[in-house]
């Protein structure tokens, strides 16, 4: 582990409860996924070393943690989250010399790691799962194995234990004739569900958590982890099941029912956490866990942050991404971006861990498509510049822990693709197979149009390093293409272009990163909301030991007048002293306040 090269907040600052407080009450998080980074030998595919060879860029961006997407041994079903083998690299991605000299190379520069970590499932390549088919393997237990629907043949249609659907198209049930059971996936069919019931599976997982925690990583993102218990009834049978206690809900549109309210959140979260807790990190300082949270509201964001419960520092929650998707719908149904919306879910999650706990803040990861693209305005170069910064310092002037998912520094857009073959993701093509092909519940163009604006693979186009044939990602020379295809504006987006440049958004993301590490009314400071109805601004004050900081964001193309709350607040006038960070500059900023209005896109912050 490694200490970070920069101060932490003194202990009379609260953060989420803690004492002393957390050194990551004032990190910033980088995201980075792998395949999509940098690739060092031309095989098309980003590893290892190619990460290392980036360090430097890093620690100039000034991020304290990089949070590298799943690298260990994988049949790639799911791009890495179907791991085969927990203690060892893919060789997609190098070997473990390679993370060992990622690790001492990042610590060098005051760089954390932490490594994704899928314990909900494995892949049915793992050792542990091709042992679990034998009924009489000590391993038989470790997954959610179940007999066929009494009266219906095995392996047809019909004889699934229930009608639970996956998320990723199709039954969450698949049958394996080695066993003449099913076995339980609510991801891909090779990606299948473990039983956390078994405590030797409990201890399975713990073991090798310390194992890499002894190799010298800084923590863990986990992915999916609140949905690692189920909801069964007392004699231990899963919702829908023959003889269970529990109902099932109604099948959905696609003809399944969903698993989700009974495997999110579920009875025994708190219990697994604490133990993990106990088990893996307790005696351990200097790390950071945060989990993926399916299902979990604010509330209970702020009980599973709770330092004094002992389960996890951080959680990802999903209310706010989900805001243009239809409520009660399926992913694939879109409606239009609202300020408002985007605003209730966030200030829900502020307001929950204000006496304690900690908020996650984040826009873009590899799974939700590139914000510019998604809720900003990429149709003219000016356009997706200030809409990338507006979009940027509305998060990272939230309280919590910002994520910058790699190339969102850069202003990165979605891949626009246009047609299916472009697509690699697996819920993106199954979603088109399930939803056009079989339950013709949506058409091709409207579900063409679903992808483009959400589908997973926007984000996972490669790296925009220069404007060479594969943007640096790989040598322009190189024998094989990468694995996706690069987004061809990366002749006029990349990294190259933006480094020296300080109005670009790598440039501006500069001054984030440091505002949060100098100014601890941004790390640590209460936020409250203000001007809770404006149809286009988002603005709320920021406060710590009497200083105050008014945030205001034009989240539109257009000029628009200041809000009144704001305006109020803004009544004598300022000067540029009092501008702490604006998008378009100090002086710019001035004027409009005085003017009573914010130009398109502009995002203020003012010292009061």
């Amino acid at each position: 582990m490694t200490s970070l090269n920069r101060p932490t907040l003194p202990d009379a600052v609260r953060t989420n409860g803690a004492t002393p407080n957390p050194w990551w009450s004032n990190a910033v998080v980088y995201q980075i996924y792998p395949r999509s980074f940098q690739d060092s030998n031309g095989d098309g595919f980003g590893d290892l070393k190619g990460i290392t060879s980036r360090l430097d860029y890093l620690a100039d961006l000034g991020v304290d943690v990089l949070w590298l997407s799943p690298v260990y041994k994988s049949p790639q079903d799911d791009n890495g989250y179907d791991i085969s083998d927990y203690q060892d690299i893919d060789p997609l991605f190098g070997t473990l010399e390679d993370m060992d000299e990622l690790l001492a190379e990042a610590h060098k520069r005051g760089l954390k790691i932490v490594m994704d970590l899928v314990v909900n499932h494995t892949s049915d390549e793992h050792a542990w799962f091709e042992a679990s088919k034998d009924k009489t393997d000590p391993h038989a237990d470790w997954y959610w194995w179940r007999p066929a629907k009494p009266g219906h043949e095995p392996g047809t249609p019909g004889a699934e234990p229930n009608q639970w659907g996956s998320y990723f198209g199709g039954s969450a049930w698949e049958y394996c004739p080695e066993r003449g059971e099913y076995f339980l996936h609510q991801y891909s069919k090779k990606q299948p569900d473990l039983n956390w019931e078994n405590p030797a599976v409990r201890r399975a997982v713990y073991d090798m958590m310390n194992w890499w925690m002894d190799r010298g990583i800084d923590g863990f993102r986990m992915d999916v982890i609140t949905q690692i218990s189920k909801t069964i009834d007392a004699n231990g049978k899963l919702p829908g099941e023959e003889g269970s206690l529990i109902e099932d809900n109604p099948v959905g549109e696609e003809g399944y029912s969903s698993p989700f309210p009974f495997c999110s959140d579920g009875p025994r979260v708190d219990e697994f956490l604490a133990e993990m807790r106990r088990e893996v990190f307790e005696k351990r300082e200097g790390y950071m866990n945060v989990g993926e949270a399916p299902g979990v509201t604010p509330s209970r964001n702020e009980h599973i942050t709770d330092p004094a419960n002992k389960e996890l520092d951080m959680l990802f929650l999903f209310d706010h991404v989900g805001v243009d998707q239809k409520p009660g719908g399926s992913k694939w149904d879109v409606v239009p971006f609202e300020v408002k919306n985007l605003r209730e879910r966030l200030a829900d999650q502020q307001s929950a861990v204000k006496k304690a706990g900690w908020a996650s803040l984040f826009f873009c990861n590899h799974d939700q498509p590139r914000v510019v693209s998604r809720w900003g305005d990429d149709s003219t170069e000016e356009a997706r510049v200030r809409s990338a910064k507006a979009l940027g310092l509305l998060l990272h002037m939230h309280r919590g822990t910002p994520y910058v998912y790699q190339g969102e520094e850069l202003g990165m857009t979605s891949a626009h693709f246009t047609s299916l073959d472009q697509y690699r993701d697996l819920e993106s093509i199954n979603g088109f197979r399930q939803r056009v092909e079989e339950a013709k519940v949506q058409g091709a163009e409207s579900m063409m149009a679903s992808l483009a604006l959400i589908s997973r693979d926007n984000a996972r186009t490669p790296m925009q390093w220069d404007g060479s044939k594969y943007a640096g990602f790989t040598a322009p020379d190189a024998a094989t293409e990468p694995w996706i295809s690069v987004n061809p504006n990366h002749a006029a987006i990349n990294a190259a272009a933006e480094f020296d440049d300080p109005d670009s958004v790598y440039g501006f993301y500069k001054q984030l990163i440091a505002l949060r590490h100098d100014n601890p009314v941004v790390s640590a400071g209460d936020w409250n909301l203000v001007d809770a109805s404006d149809e286009h601004v988002y603005a709320f004050v920021r406060e710590l030991d009497g200083r105050r900081l008014l945030v205001m964001v034009n989240l539109s193309g257009r000029p628009v007048d200041l809000p009144a709350e704001s305006a109020a607040l803004l009544a004598s006038g300022i000067d540029e002293s009092q501008v702490v960070i604006a998008t378009r500059g100090a002086s710019h900023a001035v004027v409009s306040i005085a003017n009573n209005e914010l130009a398109g896109w502009e995002g203020v912050v003012v010292a009061l």
